[in-house]
């Protein structure tokens, strides 16, 4: 028999995940271990973003220069993941 608890997965129930903020921008710095401080189009900060999903799995380069789009976060607007390359 186990011991193992079977859940809606830890959270409180009925909870509902914010949707993260979509824009797109361009890489002004690789600082290293898959970061980057990223310029968005119309706004006044630099989010550090990493790359996310298989972007990281499959180890896709981005140099600065390159357009990306960002996910942020909409509780802290200088994180974000970078979820497409866009040249």
């Amino acid at each position: 028999m186990s011991r193992h608890r079977r859940g809606s997965g830890g959270g409180p129930s009925g909870s509902v995940k914010e949707e993260a903020i979509e824009v797109e921008g361009e890489v002004v710095q690789a600082l290293g271990a898959g970061r980057y401080r990223i310029k968005i189009d119309g706004a006044e900060h630099d989010p550090i973003c990493k790359t996310g999903g298989k972007m990281g799995k499959f180890r896709i380069r981005i140099t600065p220069g390159d357009r990306v789009r960002v996910e942020l976060s909409p509780y802290d607007l200088t994180r974000g993941r970078i979820t497409y390359r866009l040249g």
